[in-house]
């Protein structure tokens, strides 16, 4: 039981808790903004009259019910571009900002002599067969 507490107690843990439950509560609140104003628009927009989400057509007796569909697509699409813009987009930047590109490791050196690109560690170049030189 020890262990159990230790891992429900951890901060990345209740984190994700934290996350969840926002976030379903934020979904709540756009698929509710989408069908009291957006769906509605889009009703207008369409000539259809009435609640757009309860729009249907029937295929050999089997009702499709599209405007639900339709409804829940905004819904979607409103959430990912309200995530990607006010949480990926951010935390790529801040990311971006403390990245640091290491330094490039030179492997190879160009020969005093001749100037062929050689490798670093040679002694002697393999084109002039000069002696190279230690690197400071």
């Amino acid at each position: 039981m020890d262990g159990f507490t230790k891992f429900l107690l951890r901060g990345n843990v209740v984190d994700l808790a934290v996350a969840v439950v926002i976030g379903a509560a934020f979904g709540a609140v756009v698929t509710s903004f989408v069908s009291a104003f957006i769906t509605p628009l889009v009703g207008v927009f369409t000539g259809a009259a009435g609640k757009f989400e309860e729009k249907s057509f029937e295929v050999g007796g089997a009702k499709f019910p599209y405007g639900q569909f339709v409804d829940a697509l905004l819904s979607f699409v409103i959430i990912a571009a309200v995530v990607y813009f006010f949480v990926v987009k951010p935390v790529q930047r801040l990311m971006d900002r403390f990245k640091t590109e290491p330094e490039p490791v030179q492997t190879t050196k160009e020969c005093p002599e001749c100037l062929s690109s050689i490798p670093s560690a040679a002694t002697r170049c393999a084109f002039c067969t000069v002696e190279q030189l230690e690197a400071a």
